[in-house]
């Protein structure tokens, strides 16, 4: 099978015919065999009845259909499950993705190399509450992913060569971070195209302003666990060691004033008595307990049953005569 279009949807019965019919006419003028996936994201409207009829109309049609809503990254992991083709597409419900840019993408992929491909939607048709926050959210995506030609992480038109979606997980609101999951697991050969945006035809977003400010905490957890999630000590022994080590010389420079006053004759006061003795104490403490926070991690990550999983590309064996 060639295609694999995946669409995860929420509430979006009024568009699916349309979006189903755009799709078939794209992929018969192109030759292509084809499958669409539509993952129904617990929709309380009547999109579940009409994917049920779609797919009796055309066999490439399948559906899931998830019991309550669970978010798009939920419903894009199942449908990466399930997708056969050689390169899977997806695109959002509500036709501001134009299927049209289908064979592009599909060429990308297959002839030029990429393993993946992310729409750019340089003309959005989105207001400016939604657009401004949109290109701070990607200028950070790229400081920190270091993926620097990407300018839309968060496009929902995307294609990716099938071995990508078998090989990374998308879990919680990670789905806009696709790109840099793909590039930690290996794949590096990430491109991008400009695709049209086009306006709402139907219904009404289903996202809103909170997405900004859990996408800079999803970052911040992805970068951390890319990072650090095989070596926690790495960071919080290294932290705690230096918080101790500091707390425990203003401890030495406090006593040392101290001794000198005692020393010189001069007047002096309890080494409680001075605030800087009880920062240094809680430095110490807070040191000591990240350091303790990263040796749990150790031992979490050591008892891990997938700490010596690697992705392996190719192999070569040589058999050795008896």
């Amino acid at each position: 099978m060639d295609i694999s279009i995946v669409v995860p949807l929420y509430n979006e019965a009024e568009s699916l015919p349309e979006l189903e019919q755009w799709i078939a006419r794209v992929m018969d003028d192109n030759g292509f065999s084809y499958e669409i996936l539509f993952i129904n994201d617990g929709s309380t409207d009547d999109s579940w009845d009409v994917i049920r009829k779609l797919s009796e109309k055309n066999p490439s049609v399948k559906g899931v259909c998830f019991r309550r809503n669970y978010g798009k990254s939920p419903a894009l992991n199942t449908g990466f499950r399930r997708a056969q083709g050689d390169v899977v597409i997806t695109m959002d419900a509500d036709l501001q993705d134009s299927p049209d840019e289908i064979p592009e993408l599909y060429r990308m992929i297959t002839e030029d190399g990429y393993d993946l491909v992310s729409g750019w939607k340089r003309k959005r048709y989105d207001p400016l509450s939604k657009t401004i926050p949109t290109k701070l959210f990607n200028a950070t995506a790229r400081r920190v992913s270091g993926i620097h030609n990407l300018h839309d992480f968060n496009c929902g038109l995307k294609a990716y060569r099938n071995k990508v979606v078998k090989h990374i997980e998308v879990y919680g609101d990670m789905h806009r971070y696709i790109p840099y999951l793909a590039k930690n697991a290996g794949f590096t050969r990430i491109g991008e195209k400009v695709v049209h945006h086009q306006a709402r035809k139907y219904g009404t977003t289903k996202f809103g302003l909170d997405r900004f400010v859990n996408g800079y905490l999803d970052l911040a957890t992805l970068w951390f666990t890319n990072k650090f999630g095989v070596k926690p000590m790495h960071f919080f022994g290294l932290l705690g060691s230096l918080m101790f080590l500091l707390g425990f010389i203003s401890a030495v420079v406090v006593g040392a004033v101290k001794l000198y006053n005692m020393h010189s004759g001069n007047h002096y006061n309890l080494v409680t008595d001075s605030p800087y003795f009880y920062i240094a104490l809680t430095l110490m403490i807070l040191g000591t307990q990240l350091f303790l926070a990263g040796f749990v991690g150790e031992l979490v990550v050591r008892n891990a049953p997938g700490r010596n999983h690697y992705e392996i590309e190719e192999e070569i064996r040589t058999e050795l005569p008896a």
